[in-house]
């Protein structure tokens, strides 16, 4: 893969980023309309900032440090990336309206459990991880790979954790939740 092809890639993640926050809006709307109250305000500019980053990284490693595309791992890479965006828009499908990457929780609407939602408690996170450690491994930048996964981690356990206090309910493998919706 030629790194203009690679740029182009990285283009199109971010055109997709912006589709997702105009989606968002919109549900930020709907939500506040319909009684949702917004938690770890504080963290999110955190997550845009991040993610925003992460995709000039990518471009500026491979740019300067004239990262090469190894087609083993860049391939098996843009894969992880098709598989974790089919991920998270079925978690945005199966969340509807009440999806957003704001932590917005609607008072007293019924858990999501169906879709991924059925296996685990925040697939939509699993994807999101998957995919900040993959996209700059398409073509091995693997400075930003490490740098972001880390600093991913570090976000998402403080959203999860906001996210499990807004829902009401501390640990997920004890006391299970009852009567609140995921926005996850």
């Amino acid at each position: 893969m030629y790194p203009v092809i690679y740029y182009l890639f990285i283009v199109a993640v971010g055109v997709e980023r912006v589709l997702e926050l105009v989606v968002a809006r919109r549900h930020t709307r709907w939500s506040i309309a319909n009684g949702g109250r917004e938690f770890g305000r504080g963290h999110y500019p955190l997550m845009v900032t991040m993610h925003t980053l992460l995709l000039v990284s990518c471009v500026v490693e491979v740019s300067v440090a004239h990262r090469p595309f190894i087609p083993w791992l860049g391939w098996t890479m843009v894969a992880v990336v098709v598989a974790s965006t089919v991920v998270r828009w079925w978690c945005v499908s199966v969340l509807g309206n009440h999806w957003n990457p704001r932590l917005i929780v609607i008072p007293g609407a019924p858990l999501v459990r169906r879709g991924p939602y059925r296996w685990v408690h925040h697939p939509n996170y699993i994807a999101v991880a998957a995919e900040v450690a993959a996209l700059p491994l398409i073509h091995s930048a693997w400075v930003t790979a490490i740098v972001f996964t880390i600093a991913n981690a570090l976000v998402l356990t403080v959203r999860i954790r906001a996210e499990n206090v807004a829902l009401g309910y501390q640990n997920v493998v004890t006391k299970p939740p009852v009567g609140h919706h995921s926005p996850t």
